[in-house]
């Protein structure tokens, strides 16, 4: 599925692999995020993924003509989980409805594990 916008020109295609990768990257421009995670659903294990990789940790589905965004993520050590969350919720409804000028529904965060940062 994609995104879908019309406007006077016509019709625009969002793949939601862009807004994906977009979404990722701007997660991890917030302060406390270590970065995405990917969950092994048969092992329960979670590793935390390259810059490359940030889509996988990032999930986007068209629900309602809003886009629904779901994160997977690792947070820095002794920083308060819910003001990066909430942090990360506000940047990210507000760049991504920028870049793709659709409406941003729910974005669920959810925290896989915590690191120490090396300074």
């Amino acid at each position: 599925m994609k995104g879908r916008i019309n406007n006077e020109y016509g019709e625009i295609l969002i793949d939601l692999d862009v807004i994906s990768q977009y979404a990722g990257a701007t997660a991890m421009e917030c302060f406390g995020i270590v970065g995405m995670a990917a969950v092994n659903m048969k092992d329960g294990l979670v590793r935390l993924l390259k810059r490359e990789s940030l889509k996988k940790g990032v999930s986007v589905e068209i629900v309602n003509n809003e886009l629904e965004i779901n994160f997977h993520v690792i947070v820095a050590y002794g920083v308060s989980i819910s003001t990066v969350a909430s942090n990360l919720v506000s940047n990210v409804r507000y760049k991504v409805e920028e870049f793709t000028g659709m409406q941003v529904g729910k974005i669920r965060v959810f925290v896989e594990g915590v690191r120490v940062i090396d300074e």
